[in-house]
């Protein structure tokens, strides 16, 4: 479905009906799924959930501006109102996609070294989500296959059952390409610079905390296969949200976000505050000392108390009850976080979309008080954030889904990849300092490219 100027949905554009069925499957690999010549690729899989790809478009809903989480929405509802499903709730057609950070292009500079045009976001827009023609659900349990389509999906089903129960077995995989060169959008002085701005406006403003990002682009020697990307982000990140969403320019945004914005399932939903970062340690002595230093440090304590205060702030009028659980660390390959868990009650109407919405961006990749901070970043920040730290997930018919924060990322375009990291920065805050803390969230991602 296409925009009306302004972002709104056209009242004229009608979309066919769509008919979809799901079949299951015995345990087969997603991967003919992953190399479909079609693109419009997805992959999503939760900690704790099912592997989910999928490929084609059935629907597509794109929006622009600031009511781009709601046009999304209203157009959803559109789509969804004129489904006809047959199958198990597991395999039920699914919106997936994301929304940009800002709600409009706020890029004022060039990445150093680099034309303005060099952004890697042209194919994925303020906010774009498909509903795929072609869905692959995978459980401990079972495997479902569900087509969803304008037309007959009975011989698609056929198709598609026949092509990936005989997909031979991956023998050996592919070596990762090697890599060339990388690239930072901010070279230290630039960055030196950029924190002493943000102090300076959090000790003379009602700032409170900011969060800066950098991107690195990375070029390799070959192309990057994201099945087999897709693979090593598994084994190395079982605890983390793994993703990638086709742009329509051949472009993939992917990742392994450790932290989620909102699961919503009826009446209940669980949230996270995810803030404070320490790395992880050579020795478990090493990492201890650390964790410890996390634990005590007043400064990430201060961080992180912004993230679980805002969002329970945000939520006050939406739930009907939120409950917080202890603090924890969360543990990743290379770097240890502050975690405190929440969850709660919400109203049956409430869609996950309006959660969405009241909760970004927190304060763990925006900043406090929410709107300033944003202001700040535009003015101050010289990439183009896009996707990045923006939400990334799905939603169904009912107003169900789940949505992360797009952080740990980037995007590949070919033989080339952008990645992105960002760090809050508080009074006190020292420039050398939140470089390091930003090299170790590259590190997460630019280790598993060669």
């Amino acid at each position: 479905m296409e925009n009306a100027p302004g972002g709104q949905p056209s009242p004229t554009t009608e979309s066919p009906a769509l008919v979809s069925r799901c079949r299951q499957l015995a345990d087969v690999s997603a991967r003919p799924i992953l190399e479909a010549p079609s693109r419009r690729r997805l992959s999503w899989t939760a900690p704790t959930g099912p592997e989910i790809v999928g490929c084609g478009a059935a629907a597509s809903l794109t929006a622009t501006g600031p009511s781009r989480i709601d046009d999304v929405r209203e157009q959803a509802e559109m789509e969804f109102a004129q489904l006809d499903y047959d199958g198990p709730t597991i395999g039920r057609p699914r919106a997936f996609g994301g929304f940009s950070f800002h709600d409009e292009d706020t890029t004022t500079a060039a990445p150093h070294g680099a034309e303005p045009s060099d952004t890697p976001w042209d194919g994925f827009g303020d906010a774009r989500f498909v509903v795929p023609r072609v869905q692959v659900v995978r459980t401990d349990e079972k495997t479902w296959l569900t087509v969803t389509r304008s037309d007959d999906t009975s011989a698609a089903l056929d198709r598609w059952q026949s092509r990936l129960e005989s997909a031979p077995p991956v023998v050996s995989r592919p070596e990762p390409p090697r890599l060339e060169s990388q690239q930072r959008s901010t070279t230290p002085d630039e960055w030196r610079h950029q924190v002493r701005r943000a102090v300076e406006a959090i000790d003379t403003t009602e700032l409170q905390k900011i969060v800066l990002a950098q991107s690195l682009t990375a070029t390799l020697d070959g192309a990057l296969a994201l099945p087999t990307m897709l693979t090593r982000l598994r084994r190395r990140y079982p605890a983390c949200y793994r993703f990638a969403i086709d742009g329509t320019d051949g472009s993939t945004f992917f990742g392994a976000t450790p932290e989620r914005l909102i699961s919503k399932d009826g009446t209940t939903f669980e949230t996270e505050a995810l803030a404070g970062s320490v790395p992880r340690g050579e020795t478990p002595d090493e990492e201890s000392s650390h964790a410890d230093d996390l634990r005590q440090s007043e400064k990430l304590d201060a961080e992180h108390a912004f993230v679980v205060d805002a969002i329970r702030t945000n939520l006050t009028d939406l739930v009907e009850s939120i409950a917080i659980r202890p603090q924890t660390i969360k543990r990743l390959a290379t770097i240890q976080h502050l975690q405190t868990p929440m969850h709660g009650q919400i109203g049956a109407n409430t869609h996950v979309l309006d959660i969405v919405r009241a909760l970004h961006p927190t304060p763990a990749v925006g900043g406090v008080p929410q709107t300033q901070a944003c202001e700040t970043i535009r003015s101050i920040e010289p990439i183009d954030r896009g996707w990045y730290a923006a939400p990334i997930g799905w939603f169904d018919e009912h107003g169900d889904g789940e949505f992360a924060v797009g952080i740990r990322s980037g995007v590949i375009s070919g033989e080339r990849v952008t990645l992105f990291a960002g760090n809050g920065i508080v009074a006190g805050s020292d420039a050398d300092e939140e470089a390091a803390e930003i090299d170790l969230k590259f590190r997460s991602i630019l280790d598993e490219l060669h």
